[in-house]
């Protein structure tokens, strides 16, 4: 509808019209980033590169908040938004597997440098078990939060404890990664993520996750 033809309206139409016009507007610009992130990585390959990690259908994880655990605040959505989260599900003992999933999205995050602020993680714990204080402290600006079916509904094996998944900044769980996942291969994955998505750049890190900067230097 043209400027004119909104001037026709009654003002109160013309109002809701417009306003509906700006929402559409804002919607397009916060989901083409994340869009075309995934065309650049995924479609528009030229260089003939490969994804480590396997793609999967992105699915949004729920909304209902998660209960924090060992005295962090509750877990929910949002805090996704803006960055690339990586996650992992595991009992509240954190046995081997566990250990070196937490390992490596501390190392992969890290290994980003400058853009390390881009990047979350967050550990579901799947039973009532609460973590031991040392692992945290090894993990210093990890979110941890007691899981729910509706959570690990949208991740496919999630059961197993053996992957680590990407979730994009939109809330959907979008990539899985082998088990014991190769760690230069997964670093390759998010940085390519990172430079062709331009959300997360220079924005201040989520208040949750304050002291990864410290724990880094």
């Amino acid at each position: 509808m043209t400027s004119a033809s909104l001037s026709e309206l009654p003002p109160a139409a013309a109002r809701t019209r417009a306003g509906r016009r700006t929402l559409l507007l804002l919607a397009l610009v916060c989901v083409l980033p994340v869009l075309a992130s995934y065309f650049a990585y995924y479609v528009w390959q030229p260089d003939g590169r490969s994804n480590y990690g396997e793609l999967l259908v992105p699915a949004p994880l729920a909304a209902a908040r998660l209960a924090g655990v060992a005295g962090q605040p509750d877990f929910s959505a949002a805090e996704f938004e803006g960055r690339w989260t990586l996650l992992f599900t595991a009992p509240g003992a954190c046995e081997r597997p566990c250990a070196e999933a937490l390992y490596l999205m501390r190392q992969v995050r890290l290994a980003q440098g400058e853009a390390m602020g881009r990047v979350g993680r967050l550990w579901l714990v799947t039973d009532a078990a609460v973590p031991e204080s040392g692992t945290l402290a090894a993990h210093e600006g990890l979110r941890v939060a007691r899981s729910a079916p509706a959570w690990l509904a949208q991740l496919p094996g999630a059961e197993r404890g053996r992957h680590v998944y990407l979730v994009d900044p939109r809330g959907q769980v979008m990539m899985r990664f082998p088990e014991s996942a190769d760690p230069r291969r997964v670093i390759k994955d998010l940085q390519r993520l990172l430079k062709y998505s331009a959300l997360g750049r220079g924005q201040v890190v989520h208040p949750a996750g304050l002291g990864e900067e410290r724990a880094a230097q």
